[in-house]
């Protein structure tokens, strides 16, 4: 029998759960089990609980039927529980260093209390983690009600009533949960209810003023569910409190602490009541009847009033008294519309009239790279449309300067053009691996598909909160607005589906669909290959090598980490090394040598890794593509420190671990070189490290991820084509006649 009984209850909490279960299984304190609740998470978050039970023994992965609801879940975990204690854990919350050591020295010094209240930190959404207000409560209990061991009551210390009132600042011990508090009351004050009640009937509570909680905030966003927010929230909260003290009549004094907590949130939520106000008030006045304790008395002052004529039911003279109040904020708005008609312009009165004509159901509208031209993902699925759904129009954005290396008899459009105001206005669907502008008014009826340009190691969105160097500014809202347009956000594995639901918390669905660029690695054939490297200038005998380091936001300009003219010179002729710049680097060029080719400006890096036989990356998503080919992959890092510590990463790429590292590694030049002269670019051990790293990040790339974009997109099919597993999956077959990788990956 475990001593703690972690339950983790959990909906929609793909982004988060990963590091809350990380966080109990980093704990000291072991003698744990946890139970995972999910009752058909529609992102898919019950999955970690499988990934989880697998490795640890520890877990319990249980499932419930679809709408168990928060109730449903923490009641089903609980009753599973086998440990000593109780402790509710939010799958988006997580443990901090410590915690369950503290807390289980706690429940042995206090002889196993009913209830034992802990601390909590409390990060907001967008903002810095600081200690709650309970955590100051909690020390002065701790410090002024007798010794370590002595329990405490809800009776003799009311200040208990200020600890926040939830389910996952305690335990609770389980046997005293089955037997005097044995569920969690269905509705939005359910578990508000568990709590007031396990303190108003627990025998002995102790205090452990010690933070051992992080409550992290979630954006507020409607239900994605489909189902609506409950209207009747605040009579509902009647009824609750109502049932509450029906259950403490026996005992006065708990009985009229609660009384008078209830009376102080009933009149907060009349504020909230939009409908059948006065019959909400006419319930609050019965509440009172029922279970206003007698010689209560009402605080004096306007609170006391506001307090007595809801208690009356004096419904009419409340909200005079209500409008009276907020006459003085009212007088202090001051209008803000003469700004907004300061900005209307031509081409905006334009876009709004012809925002007001209908929709087209068979235009889309495609853009990559900020209108850089015609690639990307969003370019696999163009082109894979034109083939499956050819009555849906394709037109794409492209700027100015781009103009020229758009494809013959691809339709496009340049921006602030009349007739690109007229399609951003009246296309259905819009196609994208970055955001639209912020001038782009989402319409009811749009589709907007989110295809991202590349699994991601380092930081992005809204975790880069905790990286200003990085974020270099970022206006989070704005893009908080921008991901409310997200219809689909397409991913190219799981770890990507966790962390574009935390980086940018919205709407949209993850449609796990692999990366649509990515499809040329399957179905590209030998002569595809040979032609490539013929038209870099790649000869059948030599070794060719990708270098595509990434950007550096903290720096101003490029500043190469590798020494290209020396690794050339150390490896020798036989091997031609393509440099690909970021884009964002646009002016940079390699030096002069003969091994040297830069392919910075080359339209399709797919053919470029197609060509390859190796790839030299430091921290560029360009790797998590390439895994696909199944060639070796080398790290060349010297500045990991600076990049994780500046730039933030989601994982340790040079742990060495399967499924972190995909290759070997080096720091310098020469270690660079050395790696390709001894053969341990594509030794043994590399080989299982890589083989370990496509398996996680390449899961869905069988070819045809185009098309299930298409199919569940632009033709609404409900059910995504099935991928195909690893070992059906075939590898292109490249010419026999090169040197390198080129001529050993030879499976079709």
């Amino acid at each position: 029998m475990p001593r703690l009984s972690v339950v983790v209850p959990v909906h929609r909490a793909r982004g988060e759960l990963r590091a809350c279960l990380e966080s109990v299984f980093s704990q000291s304190f072991t003698d744990i089990e946890v139970i995972g609740v999910d009752d058909g998470a529609p992102d898919g978050s019950g999955l970690l609980f499988d990934e989880f039970a697998e490795r640890d023994g520890r877990v319990r992965a249980m499932r419930l039927p679809s709408g168990a609801g928060d109730h449903g879940r923490r009641d089903a975990g609980a009753w599973a529980a086998t440990g000593d204690h109780l402790l509710f854990l939010e799958g988006h919350f997580v443990l901090l260093p410590g915690a369950l050591e503290a807390i289980a020295d706690r429940l042995t010094e206090a002889g196993d209390p009913d209830v034992l209240l802990f601390g909590h930190r409390r990060k907001p959404f967008r903002g810095r983690s600081r200690p709650a207000g309970s955590l100051e409560v909690l020390r002065e209990l701790a410090a002024t009600d007798g010794p370590s061991t002595t329990p405490l009551t809800l009776a003799a210390h009311p200040r208990l009533l200020d600890v926040a009132q939830v389910s996952w600042n305690r335990t609770v011990r389980r046997t005293f949960h089955k037997a005097r508090t044995p569920h969690f009351a269905a509705g939005p004050h359910g578990e508000r209810m568990y709590a007031l009640r396990t303190l108003a009937v627990a025998g002995s509570v102790a205090v452990l003023p010690t933070a051992c909680v992080e409550h992290r905030g979630r954006r507020p966003l409607p239900s994605l569910d489909g189902t609506p927010a409950p209207e009747d929230a605040p009579a509902a909260l009647v009824t609750a409190y109502g049932e509450l003290l029906s259950s403490v009549r026996q005992d006065p004094a708990t009985h009229a602490l609660l009384f008078g907590r209830a009376e102080r949130e009933l009149l907060t939520a009349h504020r909230s009541v939009r409908r059948r106000r006065r019959r909400y008030v006419r319930s609050v006045a019965e509440f009172h009847r029922a279970h206003r304790p007698e010689g209560h008395r009402f605080p004096p002052g306007v609170k006391g009033l506001r307090l007595r004529l809801l208690g009356g039911g004096r419904s009419a003279a409340l909200s005079a008294l209500t409008r009276t109040l907020a006459v003085r904020t009212a007088l202090r708005a001051v209008p803000g519309a003469l700004r907004a008609r300061a900005r209307r312009s031509l081409p905006g009165r334009y876009y709004r009239w012809q925002r007001r004509l209908p929709l087209n159901p068979r235009l889309a509208v495609y853009s990559a790279y900020w209108n850089r031209g015609v690639s990307c993902n969003p370019e696999a699925v163009f082109r894979k449309a034109r083939e499956l759904a050819p009555h849906i129009h394709g037109v794409w954005v492209v700027s100015k300067d781009a103009v020229g290396s758009v494809p013959e008899g691809v339709d496009h459009v340049v921006p602030g053009t009349r007739r690109y105001w007229s399609l951003l206005a009246r296309a259905t669907y819009f196609v994208n691996n970055v955001n639209f502008p912020d001038h782009l008014v989402k319409r009811p009826g749009q589709i907007h598909v989110m295809t991202h340009h590349g699994t991601p190691l380092k930081i992005m969105g809204l975790d880069q909160q905790e990286y200003p160097v990085a974020a270099k500014g970022l206006d989070f809202g704005r893009l908080l607005r921008r991901v409310d347009r997200w219809d689909w956000s397409v991913s190219a594995n799981p770890h990507s589906t966790e962390v574009w639901a935390r980086a940018y918390p919205g709407t949209a669905r993850a449609l796990e669909s692999g990366y649509p660029r990515n499809d040329v690695y399957t179905t590209a054939t030998s002569e595809d290959i040979r032609t490539i490297r013929e038209g870099l200038g790649i000869r059948p005998e030599q070794r060719a090598v990708l270098y595509a380091p990434t950007h550096r936001d903290y720096e101003a300009s490029y500043r190469s980490r590798l020494d290209l003219v020396r690794f050339c010179e150390l490896v020798g002729p036989d091997t031609v090394v393509l440099v690909r710049a970021h884009y964002f680097y646009g002016d940079a060029e390699p030096p002069a040598h003969p091994s040297l080719i830069d392919v910075s400006a080359h339209p399709r890096v797919e053919e470029l890794c197609l060509a390859a036989d190796a790839l030299v990356t430091d921290y560029s998503s360009v790797m998590f593509d390439y895994a696909n080919l199944d060639r070796p992959i080398v790290v060349h890092a010297p500045d990991w420190e600076t990049y994780r510590t500046v730039r933030g990463v989601c994982f340790d790429l040079l742990s060495g671990k399967p499924g972190d590292t995909p290759g070997a590694v080096s720091t310098s030049t020469e270690e660079l070189a050395r790696i390709f002269l001894d053969g341990s670019w594509r030794s043994p051990e590399n080989t299982a490290l890589r083989s370990a790293f496509r398996a996680r990040f390449c899961p869905y790339d069988d070819g045809r991820a185009a098309e299930r974009v298409v199919r569940r997109v632009l033709l609404g099919e409900p059910e995504p084509l099935s991928v195909a597993m690893s070992w059906e999956r075939g590898r292109v077959r490249l010419p026999e006649q090169g040197r390198g990788e080129a001529s050993r990956t030879a499976d079709a």
